[in-house]
């Protein structure tokens, strides 16, 4: 055999190796195994995997974060159930799979570790700032990166700043801003920045403001929970929810609040919702035909609810203007639908506000209908912009 020919088999072969380790990092051992309870919590865990705990030696997840080397090398942190009070904020750049401990572990509902913080901005008691600091879980590589900012292009991100974490991933735990139970001003569950991040039978409650994807962010739901009653998922960035519920409670603003992105990144900025429901948290609320699924952060606006059940909470227009004086809707706005279903679907309410609303073609909505479409590019490197995802993120 010529040599040539065996150099390019060694070569393939390395290759396939190592997109294999850069695809799916926690392939090497079983989810299940190690956040199952047991006598010793790391048995079944990988290597390098740090245990947070009420007695252990990292009481608080931060505190195992800190300790972890600025590299990219993957780390594994296993959280034992508990209220943990704290702000999280990870700027590392390497593979970080942050698990918590459960019996449960393809089930959100049952998640029995939470990461609380009690903080809003824009309020008589915590004064004006900017929204990042109240985020209960940060994934950005500097504070400036994370800055929402204010007006239609938000914070300027010095040129040449570094991308942060490539492959963030959570599972089955729950992240709560809980300053009030109700909108009180931003109040972050989750920021994400120059980042890919993962989300697997999660929870995300706050009422406004709950998830931001900020420049340069990425980031994949699967099903989890998404709590807010304000604007829950806003940002520059890319969001995409799969097979995931959307916890109405309560009405103001809409489900979503999204700017066109002023980078030069080439991902489809962008919420994408898909095959997933709305809900009102608890049939008590009284809000049917009152809540929108969303209104134009500016007139770039993009989202898409695809394949997706609508309970009676949803307004017969859809989507609604940002306000009667000030709508923020032009020919670059999208808001759209693609064959949603049940009663929160007006065909007749959405075609009376055709200016607002768009429901999508088949046509129209291909170029959106996977993630490998919206997350089309690498942010450096060749191997694609979906490695970081978890495509069978059953335990």
């Amino acid at each position: 055999m010529a040599v040539t020919s065996i150099l390019s088999r060694v070569f393939t072969l390395s290759f396939l190796i190592f997109l294999l380790l850069l695809i799916s990092p926690s392939t090497a051992y079983s989810r299940k195994a190690c956040q199952s309870p047991t006598r010793n919590p790391l048995q079944g865990c990988p290597k390098n995997t740090l245990l947070v705990g009420p007695s252990q030696k990292h009481t608080t997840v931060q505190s195992a974060i800190l300790n972890l080397p600025n590299n990219t090398t993957p780390y594994t942190i296993l959280v034992l159930p508990g209220n943990y009070t704290e702000q999280l904020n990870i700027t590392r750049p390497g593979p970080l799979t942050v698990l918590g401990q459960t019996t449960h572990p393809n089930d959100a509902t049952k998640n029995s570790v939470n990461i609380i913080w009690h903080n809003a901005t824009g309020t008589a008691t915590t004064g004006t700032y900017d929204n990042a600091y109240t985020s209960t879980l940060t994934i950005a590589p500097t504070l400036n990166s994370s800055l929402t900012g204010s007006g239609p292009t938000g914070n300027t991100v010095p040129a040449g700043t570094p991308f942060g974490n490539t492959n963030f991933r959570a599972y089955n735990l729950n992240f709560i801003n809980a300053y009030l139970p109700y909108s009180a001003g931003p109040s972050l569950a989750l920021s994400v920045s120059y980042a890919n991040a993962g989300f697997y039978y999660c929870g995300l409650y706050s009422y406004q403001d709950t998830v931001y994807v900020g420049k340069l962010g990425n980031a994949y739901m699967y099903s989890s929970i998404v709590g807010g009653q304000t604007d829950f998922l806003y940002g520059f960035g890319t969001l995409w929810v799969q097979s995931s519920l959307l916890q109405l409670r309560g009405c103001g603003g809409g489900v979503t609040a999204w700017k066109g992105s002023n980078t030069t990144f080439v991902n489809k900025y962008g919420v994408y919702v898909h095959d997933s429901e709305v809900r009102k948290a608890n049939e008590s609320l009284q809000i049917e035909g009152m809540c929108a699924l969303g209104r134009p952060w500016n007139a770039q606006h993009r989202s898409i609810f695809a394949n997706t059940y609508l309970d009676d909470s949803i307004r017969p227009s859809g989507y609604i203007e940002w306000s009667a004086t000030d709508p923020r809707v032009n020919y670059n706005t999208t808001m759209a639908e693609y064959h949603d279903y049940g009663p929160g679907f007006n065909l007749t309410g959405r075609l009376q506000a055709a200016n607002i609303t768009i429901e999508m073609t088949a046509a129209q909505y291909a170029p959106y209908s996977t993630v490998d479409k919206v997350f089309q590019y690498p942010f450096s490197g060749k191997f694609g912009n979906t490695a970081w995802i978890d495509r069978r993120p059953e335990a």
